[in-house]
């Protein structure tokens, strides 16, 4: 019987065992080659489920995160439903005996830190900030809108009837007494300010507080009422006395002459009534307006003033003889006619002496039907008043024009004066029927019966004039 150290030339000893090679050489190799294929199997599983296990929970520590930052409580899902195995063939819902026993986290799980919400922090202070500052500017916007303005001379004011609160506010910004109407406005709303305010007119002085204003409108505190004294020479258009108003500062010189044409707003004289509508007159109240010294509250209207003027005629009408209208009635004559003459005496006479003689002139020429050929009916119709009229001045297409129209006119030229109205009324009882102004400096006429000494009296006339210049 052979040794176990002897050598055998016909086998070898196996790596794998103490078995001797007997001869089946093949066979042992094939069975090394499963076991190495084994070996390799079961690492490749063992690599896989460790690669498995680390991805889990690497999943498992991000899902923790997202659950401590969600704003919202949430149902926590298991890790083992969001992430398993994918070789596993056990259904979810397997049983408790039957799911595999939870793996203990390693150190290998990834931690990711948790952010901080500066974002939403930023844009509370960002807004926060906004609605600041918008309402400090609200604030300072009230604040400088209802403080006094700086202090200053005494200012009027006048109130009128019935203007309402938001006009008065207007008013004082304009005046610079408040710095802002609208803020005003809505304080007195808030205070139930206004529907006390009394008319009239107030000394404010800048700097005044918005409660001493209103105090001072509701108890009325009004100065001494302020007059306006203005005086309408005789002669006068209604051109002219709408500019001597407007200089004056008693009136607007376009609502004047609005309100002269406008019958609706006459209610100072029942003569007016009379007046001819066919629209002929340049303006209607012409001659109307009887020339004085007025004195109103400041601020009268435009109307008030007309009717003032228009009651005035009426009152000097009055003093007229008792018999004056039935004088009218026998010649034939209408107030509104009477007017007319008394203002062509006006503008041709200044001595009151010939205003008679000079109104005799004016009847003599229109019982015989003759033209009054009048320079002062021309000078009417020009812009501007001219020294010597041309003789393509008298050509002017106008039934204002005595030189080419006989009778009168069809209204009055100017204002006259009770003088004027009172020779109208009552002329001399003369044949003349021309006349011609001396120019001597007396500002008195020569009167001639015939054209011829007319005539003559035109040669004295400039011969004077010569005399005066040399």
């Amino acid at each position: 019987m052979a040794r176990d150290d002897e050598s055998q030339s016909n086998g070898w000893k196996s790596y794998y065992g103490s078995r001797l090679n007997d001869g089946k050489d093949e066979d042992d190799v094939e069975t090394l080659k499963a076991e190495r294929d084994q070996l390799r199997e079961q690492y490749a599983s063992k690599q896989k489920e460790a690669d498995v296990e680390e991805s889990t929970l690497k999943f498992e520590g991000l899902a923790q995160q997202i659950r401590e930052e969600m704003p919202l409580a949430q149902e926590p899902v298991e890790s083992a439903r969001l992430f398993r195995d994918p070789r596993s063939a056990v259904p979810a819902q397997q049983a408790p005996d039957e799911q595999q026993p939870p793996k203990a986290r390693t150190s290998n799980t990834t931690y990711v830190p948790r952010r901080k919400p500066k974002v939403f922090l930023w844009s509370f202070l960002i807004a926060l900030g906004i609605v600041l500052s918008i309402g400090a500017g609200a604030l300072f916007y009230l604040w400088n809108g209802l403080r006094p303005p700086a202090a200053g001379e005494p200012i009027e004011v006048i109130i009128t009837p019935g203007m309402r609160a938001q006009k008065v506010a207007e008013l004082l910004e304009e005046k610079g007494l408040i710095r802002n109407a609208f803020l005003f406005s809505g304080w007195m709303k808030l205070k139930d300010e206004g529907s006390r305010f009394q008319a009239g007119v107030y000394k404010l002085k800048p700097g005044m507080t918005r409660e001493e204003i209103v105090a001072k409108f509701d108890a009325g505190d009004i100065v001494a009422a302020a007059t306006i004294r203005f005086t309408i020479p005789e002669g006068f258009t209604v051109q002219q006395i709408s500019q001597r108003l407007a200089d004056a500062g008693a009136a607007d010189r376009t609502k004047f002459l609005d309100a002269a044409k406008s019958p609706s707003l006459w209610t100072g004289s029942s003569w007016t009534s009379a007046l001819p509508a066919d629209g002929s007159l340049r303006y209607p109240l012409e001659g109307y307006l009887f020339p004085d010294t007025y004195e109103f509250k400041r601020g009268a209207t435009e109307a008030e003033i007309i009717n003032r003027m228009l009651a005035e005629l009426d009152r000097k009408l009055d003093q007229l003889p008792e018999d004056w209208q039935t004088e009218l009635e026998e010649r034939g004559l209408t107030v509104h006619q009477l007017l007319t003459i008394a203002s062509l005496i006006e503008r041709e006479v200044v001595i009151d002496e010939e205003r008679p003689i000079v109104s005799s002139v004016i009847q003599n020429r229109l019982n015989k039907k003759m033209p009054l050929q009048i320079d002062a009916t021309i000078q009417y119709l020009l812009d501007k008043q001219k020294e010597r009229l041309l003789q393509e001045d008298l050509k002017v297409e106008s039934p204002y024009n005595t030189y080419l129209n006989p009778g009168l006119p069809p209204g009055p030229i100017a204002t006259p004066s009770y003088k004027s109205i009172e020779a109208a009324l009552y002329p001399d009882k003369t044949d003349f029927l021309y006349y011609v102004t001396k120019k001597d400096g007396t500002n008195t006429h020569l009167f001639a019966v015939t054209y011829k000494q007319h005539q003559k009296n035109i040669q004295t006339s400039e011969k004077n004039e010569k005399n005066a210049k040399s």
